[in-house]
């Protein structure tokens, strides 16, 4: 069973999004591959989605979606709409896959992130921001990709991690484990006043 702690994924979400705002605003502008550059909204909303999901985890890729939107040149409401459905199809179990399987929560997010760098691509096509076909895919949709992939992997590295200790569960659980000593000495006593003679 998967002990959900509001606090701990209250604080982990606030430093995620803190990092990722810091480094789509800081970082990624500057490094690029032809005009595909790294998006570190979708590293936030995939790595939520993959150790949360459900609503909330729809939510923050939404979230993260509009703060990408104010500060792109793409049609407002593109990528929300994008990270908001990758993160319902990431975090449609609502459990910690990161943890679970960290395997196929990588595959998913490495799909996830060429879909999204995909239509993201098609979608600035239509709207005349690339020249052509080829144009998109060689310039924008796979540097994209190939970008946000590179950076994406030491997140979902970390956050695979086993993100609570036998001492921290326990104290989740609100129960006190008790000790070998404790456990030898009760028993020691309930076996000297069974043994005593009255």
């Amino acid at each position: 069973m998967q002990i959900q702690d509001t606090n701990r994924y209250r604080h982990d979400a606030l430093v995620l999004g803190i990092v990722c705002l810091v480094l789509q605003l800081a970082v990624a502008p500057y490094i690029a591959i032809a005009n595909g550059h790294p998006n570190f909204a979708f590293i936030f909303s995939a790595t939520f989605a993959l150790t949360v999901g459900g609503p909330t985890g729809v939510a923050m890729g939404f979230a993260a979606g509009i703060i990408y939107d104010l500060g792109a040149s793409s049609p407002m409401g593109l990528m929300a709409f994008l990270l908001t459905l990758s993160s319902y199809i990431l975090g449609i179990e609502a459990r910690n896959k990161l943890n679970d399987d960290p395997g196929a929560a990588l595959v998913n997010g490495l799909i996830s992130c060429f879909a999204v760098s995909l239509l993201y691509g098609l979608a600035m096509l239509l709207t005349g921001s690339s020249a052509s076909f080829i144009d998109m895919i060689l310039t924008r949709s796979l540097p994209s990709f190939f970008l946000t992939a590179l950076f994406a992997i030491p997140f979902y590295l970390f956050y695979s991690r086993p993100q609570s200790s036998g001492a921290t569960l326990n104290r989740s659980l609100g129960t006190k484990m008790p000790t070998l000593g404790n456990t030898r000495r009760r028993s020691q006593g309930h076996l000297g006043t069974r043994g005593r003679k009255i």
